[in-house]
């Protein structure tokens, strides 16, 4: 007697996907470099100078449509921050935006920082997101903290004998 043949199973395990489409022939498709990276590397189309104390927008010739329910964050790659004293700024993408990725660089030295085409500029981070309701009040309840901010929790307070510092 014939067999039939197991029915495929659904899964329920399916990994978000973050699709991506290369805008011109000088892209570079984002990559992770390694196996447990938290970002993909997201690589420069152009060769660009990023002035001493300055900035410059750095295109990366592609677009994402991040996994429902998250936005990207274009982070700084630590190398980068490390030896060439490099940052990032304005990095996030939402689930909407459709445009060329750009990577706003910033160069913290005080010497320009060469760009080639091909670079790893910044790394790009998948990050969930939920959408809260806003509601105004009146007054918000106070807390142990209440306007304590900037360091106001991470810094330990130096016994003082006769105005100095003990």
């Amino acid at each position: 007697s014939e067999q039939e043949p197991a029915p495929k199973k659904m899964r329920t395990d399916t990994k978000p996907i973050l699709r991506f489409a290369k805008l011109t022939e000088h892209a570079f498709a984002p990559m992770r470099g390694s196996a447990k990276s938290a970002g993909y590397d997201l690589r420069s189309a152009y060769d660009i100078i990023v002035p001493a104390r300055g900035k410059a927008v750095v295109k990366t010739d592609i677009q994402i449509h991040v996994p429902e329910g998250s936005y990207g964050r274009v982070a700084p790659r630590s190398g980068l921050a490390v030896k060439n004293f490099i940052d990032v700024g304005a990095g996030v993408v939402d689930e909407d935006y459709r445009g060329n990725l750009g990577v706003v660089l910033f160069n913290h030295s005080d010497t320009d920082f060469e760009v080639k085409k091909g670079d790893r500029i910044a790394q790009l981070i998948c990050e969930r997101i939920f959408y809260p309701e806003l509601v105004e009040e009146k007054s918000l309840e106070e807390t142990e903290r209440g306007e304590a901010g900037f360091g106001s929790t991470g810094l330990q307070e130096i016994p003082e004998k006769n105005g100095k510092p003990e």
